[in-house]
């Protein structure tokens, strides 16, 4: 009777319970903390985007484009890269394009950090 009973027994043990809800919980810390990074990073691309389709930037110099840039991330609280990381170039038909390379770490857990490169453009 007893082997009838243990094959039509089935569920998750307190010890399997357990490891599920450990992984559960730091893949959620993990992605809490991580987030934010990709959300600031579409800001950027947004802002140099805007910038780079703007009309009255395409005539604008250096200092002005990197001034729309400046207030523009002040409205939005970027504060990982700032106006002077940014590479401003033309391509052929004379359009402005930006761009930046900037890393962020990230803390997960005591002295270890989670360092994602990104690199927004006004490119498409």
């Amino acid at each position: 009777m007893s082997k009838v009973m243990r094959n039509k027994q089935r569920g998750l043990s307190f010890s399997g319970f357990m490891f599920g809800a450990f992984i559960l919980v730091l893949v959620s810390i993990t992605a809490l903390k991580v987030i934010p990074a990709y959300i600031q990073d579409e800001q950027i691309k947004n802002i140099f985007v805007t910038i780079a389709n703007d009309p009255e930037m395409q005539q604008a110099g250096i200092g002005q484009i990197k001034m729309s840039f400046n207030k523009r991330s002040l409205i939005d609280d970027i504060k990982v890269i700032t106006a002077e990381d940014i590479e401003i170039t033309k391509d052929n038909t004379g359009r402005i394009l930006l761009a930046a390379n900037y890393e962020v770490r990230v803390p997960l857990f005591a002295n270890i950090s989670l360092v994602m490169a990104f690199s927004p453009s006004s490119a498409q």
